[in-house]
């Protein structure tokens, strides 16, 4: 069984490695999907995210990954064993982050989910057309009424996401008890820094995305490598593969990784796993043959001159 973690001031306990649901309904089919979640939990993982548009492209239908990881927790009759994170605003009957759309998009997640419940619920992207007093009053409500168990955040500003935190602790109301930053060793800056510093002052948990930079830190991703791969697009793992950043970390990953006898996947989550604040990366299979090497991240602890050595590349 893998350790669990308290995420902030909830009271959810969840593993170190976050799966992540985007995948599910687009590169990943159900029976493909059945058979990550099935090896996840078997592992002793138990933190599921996913959002309501996933994955939102011209290809494919928003709120897919929701009904796959729904009709899995029907078929597997394990609700209660497992934490399910789902997000609010991107979907696209369900934009922004108005009162109505909120509870009407929760509804819609709570459908394809086939549950009672939200155990996490996310603000996917900040709307600031809305004021935050407006956002925590209709989350409050949905954590009233037993639909939402705890919520949190994702892509929104320090300010915004302080004032947030303080409407919430002025009024009694639910607070946020994480945040969904972009964070991996080729991408700091957005989050190391002011956000970071809030989220250790008000006791936040952090929950990654993108911890391995959309495959980039696999290591697969090369300059001059054609990966047959729909991350192999630029705006995905492909815009690392030419940047000097990119090259720097994928150096220092090939020394760690060959002295450790690791997969590159697994020394770049072990790294984000030691970070301050960081409860859990989330990092999505759409294979089993995928798992092993995250879910090896469990078993790796770097030591301080490793962790030096990649920070130096990431810088």
């Amino acid at each position: 069984m893998t350790e669990l973690r308290t995420l902030g001031s909830s009271d959810l306990a969840v593993s170190r490695l976050c799966l992540g649901g985007n995948v599910f309904g687009w590169t990943a089919d159900a029976t493909e999907s059945f058979a990550v979640l099935d090896g996840y939990t078997a592992a002793g993982g138990n933190f599921i995210d996913t959002a309501d548009s996933y994955m939102t492209r011209p290809d494919n239908e928003p709120g897919q990954s929701e009904r796959i990881i729904g009709d899995w927790l029907a078929s597997r009759g394990n609700r209660d064993e497992v934490v399910v994170a789902t997000k609010v605003s991107n979907h696209p009957d369900f934009r922004g982050l108005a009162p109505d759309t909120i509870k009407g998009a929760a509804e819609a997640s709570l459908r394809r989910l086939g549950t009672d419940r939200i155990d996490l619920y996310y603000t996917h992207f900040d709307d600031e057309s809305v004021p935050v007093s407006d956002i925590i009053t209709a989350l409050d409500e949905l954590v009233r009424a037993g639909k939402v168990r705890a919520i949190a955040a994702s892509n929104i500003s320090p300010q915004r996401l302080a004032d947030s935190l303080e409407f919430s602790e002025r009024e009694g109301l639910a607070r946020y008890v994480a945040l969904q930053p972009h964070y991996n060793l080729v991408s700091r800056d957005t989050y190391e820094g002011e956000r970071r510093d809030l989220v250790e002052r008000a006791g936040l948990g952090c929950v990654p995305y993108f911890a391995l930079a959309s495959g980039f830190l696999t290591g697969k991703y090369r300059p001059g490598k054609d990966v047959d791969s729909v991350r192999s697009e630029p705006r995905l793992a492909g815009r690392y593969a030419d940047d000097e950043r990119g090259a720097r970390v994928l150096a220092a990953l090939d020394e760690v990784a060959a002295a450790r006898g690791a997969a590159h996947a697994t020394v770049a989550l072990a790294w984000l796993a030691q970070q301050p604040t960081v409860v859990a990366p989330i990092a999505s299979a759409r294979s089993t043959e995928q798992l092993p090497a995250l879910l090896a991240m469990h078993d790796l602890t770097l030591t301080a001159e490793e962790l030096r050595a990649l920070d130096a590349a990431s810088a």
